[in-house]
């Protein structure tokens, strides 16, 4: 069967949740809300409104249609002004979009846009994370996403030195440190295959969410012309990528998700299946929710409503802010 209408996939990777609706060619959201990131907004949804940010890949319609709404809904909501980063083709296309809203609405929607240059770096939290644009290729201009965190580490020649001396050091101004990068999330957008997905930030993340858009032997020609990922492609990308957790999304509903299950778990002979998630499997992931709430006796379960908190928060101050001006239900 086709994923469910309007129904969020959901796929808790420790210490993350990956959630959102990604059908091809129709609608592409994907929330990280540990990273206050949204990749993409095809789909306002509500749960959303909670993101600080939102990564557009490119700007086709599945990809963008949303856009608007969210930063009106976030303003409506008085949770504060939307910020969306894109490609520097896009960024004035983009605020013209939302010039054209002014004459519709008779008012201006607060928003900000704004063009990442490919290796361009914005800091997205506070302790030392990164969000970087890499340029992919796409039908139109596309980028995918890296978030990086930044350590300082004691360079290897210190490392058995005795606090005493290294402190002496450091007094002396001896750079005792090095920083090194840790790559927590990486997202494909929309790409054909090229070696941007080998960099390290690709090779090294935790979870990668990378589309895969079609899965049938006959279509490869299909996905070179539409400039998308094959299940083959990916199944070449899985032998390099260390990711814990791989997310497929952006799968097409002529694609059943049994059959996109089967074509993963023939990966290397079955070698790479549970790694590899698909995130409109509604069935899979609960029943993989619900293990691992077993598996900690029931503590992945407080963990996870501790985790969701925030949102929650959100959206009880939502419904509140709704409730105040008399417009609920």
């Amino acid at each position: 069967m086709p994923p469910r209408e309007g129904q969020l996939g959901f796929l808790y990777l420790p210490p993350f949740r990956v959630q959102g609706i990604s059908v091809a060619g129709e609608q592409t959201v994907i929330q990280v809300p540990e990273l206050d990131i949204c990749f993409d907004m095809g789909q306002c949804t509500r749960a959303s409104l909670a993101a600080q940010i939102v990564a557009l890949s490119h700007a086709h319609m599945d990809h963008l249609g949303g856009l608007p709404y969210w930063f009106s809904q976030r303003q409506f909501q008085k949770i504060g002004t939307g910020r969306c980063v894109c490609h520097p083709r896009v960024a004035e296309p983009l605020r013209a979009m939302m010039r054209s809203w002014v004459d519709l609405e008779l008012q201006r929607t607060p928003h900000e846009i704004e063009a990442m240059e490919p290796e361009q770096e914005i800091e997205i939290k506070k302790n030392n994370i990164f969000l970087r644009a890499i340029e992919t290729s796409h039908t139109s201009p596309s980028l995918a996403f890296a978030v990086i965190e930044r350590r300082s580490k004691l360079k290897d020649e210190f490392r058995d030195f005795p606090q005493e001396q290294l402190r002496e050091l450091k007094s002396r101004g001896v750079e005792l440190t090095r920083t090194v990068e840790i790559p927590l999330v990486a997202y494909t957008g929309d790409t054909e295959p090229g070696p941007y997905l080998f960099r390290e930030e690709f090779v090294s993340a935790k979870v990668v969410i990378s589309e895969c858009t079609f899965f049938e032997a006959d279509h490869r020609s299909r996905a070179k012309i539409g400039k998308h990922l094959h299940i083959n492609d990916v199944a070449s990308l899985l032998r390099v990528w260390k990711a814990e957790s791989v997310v497929l999304v952006h799968v097409s509903r002529r694609t059943a998700i049994p059959f996109a299950r089967e074509c993963i778990a023939a990966i290397d002979d079955g070698a790479q299946a549970s790694r590899v998630h698909l995130l409109m499997d509604h069935r899979s992931n609960r029943q993989r929710y619900d293990r691992q709430v077993a598996d900690a006796g029931g503590a992945a379960e407080n963990v996870g409503n501790a985790a969701a908190e925030r949102t929650h928060a959100i959206e009880a101050g939502i419904d509140d802010n709704i409730e105040n001006r008399g417009l609920s239900g």
